[in-house]
């Protein structure tokens, strides 16, 4: 009943946010973009509505995209002239059948004659959208595992046509999100699928021929796209649904939409050969009758909920990149995985971001709050995770009211009121310490409460084991890929430090290097210049000025500055928890310095993987060392990356969710 309010819901005929080709403007010879080495080959089968393939192709010359392209289109016999004025088009390869293929004919022609790796296939009464190839693209290199990506359909008045397919036991096939806003959340992450519809369509050409191409079972068409997808998987591959790819489809212009005439009456003649024809695969999909919303999610092993307080951006802070890789592994493991941010805000960057990795975001204006999502989907939980103790002690109980049998599993992040604790310490605040003892009754209070609390080191877990000893306590650190040196010791100068101003351990680290470490560095080394990668207020700028030391805000990559410094530098004089500056410039290969509450619970040893310095005059003694002596940077570099690949790895972070999940 809502798919038909929506369908019939009155609604402009084009959303005027969409860039659309009119198709009663006048031709003109136009080229298309060219290419001698294509990496992909773009396969248009036409059979008239001469302006509706115009407008595609003028929408390809618009949009363009990064990779190199060619244009095929497979004129099928035509009844009007389309083919006489598509051969004014300049860098368009024109093939004309001499008798009338059908699609899935005109289809494996374009693909015999096709040049490059990749063969999308585009259905003539579509337009594209910036992004629509790269997107695409962009699964495959991002999902080995992917077979065929298809595109996001939508119509022209801007609603959403498809999201991928389902298919039921009996062969009958469901458009996900027919007619529902575009935009809604469950719409925008990458996910697999059971099919992709063929108008928008890509798949290598290497195992596009291994299969046989199209079926000709399905001649002249439909159902040769779910076909082709199930032949895809039966060879080891996954169909995805790329939402990164948007493609405006027109549908019905070709084939029209009555079931019982023309060449759309195959659809329910060919859904009965399918069904013979995968009648043992078809035993593993949803039986028919099961709610649309226990279909989408068949293949996954069930669903978990991710809760922080904002949406994590890796380029940020290390406890951001430490959720989105552990947001990754819980999708590599099967689990349908959303995410909320409870301050309620996601740019469209972040979405894609996170979509790109298979996570659904529940943000505002779609979701309002965490407890009236609960409400309507907490039964669908198998698991829920709850990062720091500021928003786990808002919604503990919320979460065991409407989600009773999920696991509730508490993440630390770090403990809270051992850096307070630390802090008061080094600061002599009464007032301070206080305050780390009321957040340590909180912390310790919500860990009795959860089935499992995450900490980040062995020395936390530890702790909490002999202040709580019945409750379960399980390591979940941090998490980094192994980049290797860039470089060699010969050419690598001056230090970097990594971390934004807005983490007060990183706030007083930057404050004791520009007032003390740096000045000394300078009076041993008068050329030296530290670099700080990370966010900084520009109230807090002029304090910090410093000769030698470089302010540069948050940097998009870190590769450059690591590959190209002597070491990394991490004067913390309080804090918790693992740190990822740290490991960030382990895995890049540079030795660190660093203070002995900075390198705690991360299995490394003073001389050997790391060089530890708790004063000014010890850090400055470790510079020289370096400057002096390139074998003991190549066993810092080499131990450190050893270190990395041992504790810091996604085997074990993997290791640690299978077993509180499983």
């Amino acid at each position: 009943m809502a798919r038909v309010k929506q369908e019939f819901e009155h609604r402009p005929a084009v959303d005027d946010t969409l860039t659309l080709e009119a198709l009663d403007l006048p031709f003109s010879p136009f080229a298309l973009p060219t290419a001698d080495r294509p990496l992909v080959s773009v396969i248009i089968p036409v059979y008239g509505k001469l302006e509706y393939t115009v407008a595609c192709l003028r929408s390809l010359q618009r949009h363009g995209a990064q990779a190199a392209f060619e244009v095929l289109v497979v004129d099928d016999a035509s009844p009007d002239n389309s083919a006489d004025v598509l051969a004014q088009i300049d860098g368009l390869q024109l093939l004309r059948n001499e008798h009338n293929l059908g699609f899935i004919g005109s289809c494996n022609a374009g693909a015999d004659a096709a040049r490059g790796e990749y063969l999308l296939f585009l259905n003539n009464d579509t337009q594209v959208t910036p992004n629509w190839l790269d997107g695409l693209l962009q699964c495959f290199a991002e999902r080995p595992d992917c077979g065929i990506a298809g595109s996001r359909l939508i119509y022209p008045d801007g609603r959403l046509q498809e999201a991928g397919g389902l298919v039921f036991a009996d062969g009958n096939c469901w458009n996900t999100g027919r007619f529902e806003h575009r935009d809604k959340p469950a719409y925008r992450y990458r996910r697999e699928v059971d099919y992709v519809s063929g108008a928008a369509l890509m798949i290598r050409r290497e195992l596009f021929r291994q299969i046989g191409g199209f079926d000709t079972l399905y001649m002249p068409a439909y159902y040769e796209d779910t076909d082709l997808a199930f032949a895809v998987r039966q060879a080891g591959h996954r169909v995805y649904y790329e939402p990164a790819s948007t493609v405006i489809h027109c549908e019905g212009i070709s084939s029209g939409t009555d079931l019982t005439r023309g060449v759309k009456r195959h659809q329910a003649i060919n859904q009965q050969k399918f069904a013979e024809k995968w009648a043992t695969v078809l035993h593993t999909q949803p039986p028919t009758g099961t709610m649309i919303d226990r279909a989408l999610r068949w293949r996954s092993r069930g669903r978990v909920l991710v809760v922080d307080s904002m949406t994590p951006d890796p380029t940020r802070d290390s406890g951001s990149l430490r959720l989105c890789t552990i947001l990754h592994l819980l999708v590599e493991e099967g689990w349908n995985t959303c995410f909320l941010p409870d301050d309620g805000r996601a740019s469209d960057a972040e979405i894609r971001s996170l979509g790109a990795l298979g996570i659904e975001v529940l943000c505002r204006p779609w979701v309002s709050d965490l407890p009236e999502w609960l409400r309507e989907h907490g039964h669908e939980l198998q698991a829920v995770i709850l990062s720091r103790h500021t928003v786990a002690g808002q919604y503990t109980r919320v979460v065991r009211r409407y989600a009773p049998q999920a696991k509730l599993l508490f993440d630390t992040v770090d403990l809270h009121f051992l850096r307070e604790q630390r802090a008061a310490e080094l600061n002599d605040n009464a007032a301070m310490a206080r305050q780390a003892q009321a957040s340590r009754r909180s912390e310790l209070a919500l860990i009795e409460q959860c089935d499992v609390t995450f900490v980040v080191s062995p020395h936390e877990q530890a702790l909490l084991v002999a202040e709580l000893p019945h409750s379960r306590v399980e390591l979940l650190s941090n998490i980094h890929d192994i980049h290797g040196r860039g470089r060699p010791y010969s050419g690598r100068k001056d230090l970097v430090f990594i971390g934004g101003y807005g983490h007060p351990p990183n706030a007083d680290a930057i404050r004791w290097i520009a007032s003390d470490i740096l000045p000394r560095l300078r009076e041993a080394i008068p050329d030296i210049q530290l670099h700080i990668l990370g966010d900084l207020p520009d109230t807090v700028r002029p304090s910090l000025v410093t000769p030698g030391l470089q302010l540069h805000g948050r940097v998009a990559d870190l590769a450059p500055w690591l590959d190209g410094c002597l070491a990394s530098v991490a004067p913390l004089r309080f804090g918790a928890g693992v740190k990822g500056k740290i490991n960030m410039a382990m895995s890049y290969g540079v030795p660190v310095i660093a203070t002995s509450i900075a390198v705690e619970g991360m299995h490394l040893n003073d001389g050997d993987s790391v060089l530890v310095a708790d004063d000014a005059g010890a850090f400055v003694a470790a510079v020289l060392r370096l400057y002096q002596d390139e074998p003991l940077w190549g066993a810092l570099s080499n131990h450190g990356l050893d270190n990395v690949r041992k504790h810091f790895s996604s085997a074990a972070a993997t290791a640690t969710l299978r077993r509180v999940l499983d």
